[in-house]
């Protein structure tokens, strides 16, 4: 637990992870930021090249598990750290033609690339894009009927204040998820990741986005996340209840889910 959480040191200032080092809390939004601001035009390219396209299947077993309404019944998600909209486009489309999705994300730049997205598939008047910190939703309370985050919940400097936010918006009954990357439990399989991960995704970002060094931040990223069971302990004292996980691919990843009851 203790690498995925702020820290403080005889009444220092607190400090958190950024990959493998170590900074002062406050500056990890930052550096964060200027991540996502360099590889947004090749984000999703990225997504599909580093995975080899499994990014595709947890996002649909993700809006599978969400179950939007396919019938008039309205239905609200907010999808948090969505800035190019992927999350948001499966449920709209899953779903009935009021399902509406608002896509929150602390960076512009991948909002942006959201929206054209959204023009082009023809979805923008079912998306909202709203330029928000995931720590501090501005949003009221109980107004989603579900709230969804992938892949983003690890680059967040407090989860912890997140997972509240996303229980406060959510309506009575709403669930929360949150897809992310976990921990390799097929032996074997483990070793090929991590040969693949810090030898190959690396070089991968240099020659598409010309970025190494924030592919190299991603990885390490999830190696510091915590494993499944913690984050769910973690999901458990933001006051989310029915708290429960799946791996998925050997553990590669794991999607969460809570209810706001």
């Amino acid at each position: 637990m203790a690498d995925s959480q702020t820290r403080t040191t005889d009444g220092a200032d607190a400090t958190t992870h950024f990959g493998f080092r170590d900074v002062p809390l406050g500056e990890k939004q930052t550096l964060v930021d200027d991540v996502f601001r360099s590889v947004a035009r090749r984000y999703d390219l990225m997504n599909d090249l580093m995975s080899m396209g499994l990014h595709r299947v947890w996002k649909d077993a993700l809006v599978s598990k969400l179950r939007p309404p396919r019938n008039e019944r309205p239905f609200a998600l907010l999808d948090i750290a969505g800035g190019t909209g992927d999350v948001s486009f499966r449920t709209v489309e899953a779903g009935g033609p009021n399902t509406h999705a608002t896509v929150a994300d602390i960076n512009g730049e991948m909002l942006a690339v959201g929206r054209e997205r959204a023009e082009k598939r023809g979805l923008a008047d079912r998306l909202d894009f709203v330029e928000a910190n995931a720590e501090d939703l501005p949003f009221p309370d109980a107004s989603f009927d579900a709230t969804t985050i992938a892949f983003g919940i690890r680059n967040v400097p407090r989860m912890d204040k997140a997972l509240a936010e996303m229980r406060r918006v959510l309506k009575p009954g709403g669930r929360c998820f949150v897809l992310e990357f976990s921990r390799v439990d097929v032996p074997g399989l483990d070793a090929i990741y991590d040969t693949y991960s810090f030898k190959v995704i690396p070089g991968l970002g240099r020659l598409v986005t010309g970025d190494a060094e924030s592919y190299r931040y991603l990885v390490e990223s999830i190696r510091r996340f915590p494993p499944p069971e913690a984050f769910a302990e973690l999901m458990r004292n933001a006051g989310l209840s029915r708290v429960a996980y799946t791996p998925l691919t050997g553990g590669i990843v794991a999607l969460h889910s809570g209810v706001r009851i």
